[in-house]
Parts: structure tokens; C-alpha cells; sequence
């Protein structure tokens, strides 16, 4: 286990968020340390993904306040595929993460391709990067966005349940990899159900 001492990277200071009349978050303070993994825990509703979309900014805050976000951005990887009128391939998908916070006008490199292969080798993968993502399983599609997620290198990195429907192998692929990144320095927090996931993790915040 990590030690976590460590200085916050993102701090949540008396956060509410509210889906239509209901208080989702009300009035959440937490810390979120770079350089360990930390497992969001708690029932259906608790409110794991919403702290997770406000984490990321794309949830709309009532009040409180989210501060500490670096400037590389956040990774963030959802349990849904972003809508595309485009055929989609494992390789493509993991892809995407190379175009984050790139000029449209900038191509992508030798660099970038590397990258894109090593995740899809991390993420054990390789092998199907030509498949369709509608074709693939729901764990071999979580693999592939959790690497979507990897492979944008930001300084932190958001997961929404990043073993749901996977095997205990890719499982352990997954969270390996979760830890590899804290070691790394990047704020790692991922929503769970899992015990094996949550037993994995540095930290937990229980919400509820």
C-alpha cells in the first residue's frame, strides 16, 4: 500500500450537486491525493458518478466548490462509448485519447501511435484491435476504455467502475494498471463495486 500522506491534488470543499429536485451530493468535503488510488464505495444513488462528473466538470455544481485541477486536464473514462455516427475499432477508440487537447490541424505522430499500441498491449487487447467496438464483449469493452483513458496521459484519471463485467484476469490487468499510474503521480479515483477493486485501492470514500 501507498502511504497517504501526500499532498491533495483535488480537494472537494462542501460540494452539492442535485439531479432535478434531489441533493445527488449535499454538501460533500473530500480529498483526492496524487500518487494513490482511490475507491469511490456505496449504494446505487449514493452518488459515485455524479462526484466523478463533477470531478471531471461536466456536471453542472450547486454549490461548493472542486479546486486543485491541474492544468493537463483529467481522463475521463465512463462506462458508456461517447456517441458516433463513425464505425468505431478497438484501435480507433483508444485513439481518441491521443486527440485530447490537440489542434484539429495537428496530425498525430510516431509518438501518439506508440502510445496507442502500448495501452492496447497493457490493457491486453491488442489482439482485437481491428474489431468493431459494438462486437466485443462488455468486459473486453471496458478494457478498452479504461486504455481509452490511459492513453491520454492526463495528470488525473477518473474511472467509472473499471472492472464492472470483466474477468478476475482483466481485473487484475485493470487495477495493476490503476496503481501503476498512482505510482506515477497521476490522481487516480475510480467509482466500485467490486470488493476486489476496492480492496486494491490506497484509499476509500464511502458515500451515502
Amino acid at each position: 500500500m501507498l502511504s497517504t500522506a501526500v499532498t491533495p491534488a483535488l480537494e472537494v470543499s462542501g460540494l452539492v450537486v442535485r439531479r432535478g429536485d434531489r441533493a445527488v451530493l449535499d454538501g460533500l468535503t473530500a480529498t483526492f491525493p496524487a500518487g494513490v488510488v482511490t475507491a469511490l464505495t456505496g449504494a446505487n444513488g449514493s452518488g459515485k458518478s455524479t462526484l466523478l462528473d463533477a470531478l471531471a466538470g461536466v456536471v453542472t455544481i450547486a454549490g461548493g466548490r472542486v479546486s486543485g485541477l491541474p492544468s493537463g486536464g483529467v481522463a475521463y473514462v465512463t462506462q458508456a462509448v461517447p456517441p458516433t455516427a463513425l464505425p468505431l475499432t478497438v484501435r480507433s477508440t483508444v485513439t481518441m485519447g491521443r486527440w485530447r487537447g490537440r489542434a484539429w490541424w495537428r496530425p498525430l505522430g510516431r509518438a501518439d501511435r506508440t502510445m496507442v499500441e502500448s495501452q492496447l498491449d497493457r490493457m491486453g487487447i491488442a489482439d482485437l484491435a481491428d474489431r468493431p467496438l459494438d462486437e466485443l464483449s462488455g468486459g473486453q469493452r471496458q478494457r478498452t476504455l479504461v486504455a481509452l483513458g490511459l492513453a491520454q496521459r492526463a495528470p488525473v484519471l477518473l474511472v467509472d467502475e473499471p472492472t464492472a463485467g470483466v474477468d478476475a484476469a482483466s481485473a487484475a490487468l485493470v487495477t495493476a494498471a490503476l496503481a501503476d499510474e498512482a505510482a506515477a503521480g497521476v490522481v487516480v479515483v475510480h467509482a466500485a463495486h467490486d470488493a476486489v477493486a476496492i480492496a486494491a485501492a490506497d484509499r476509500v470514500v464511502a458515500l451515502g
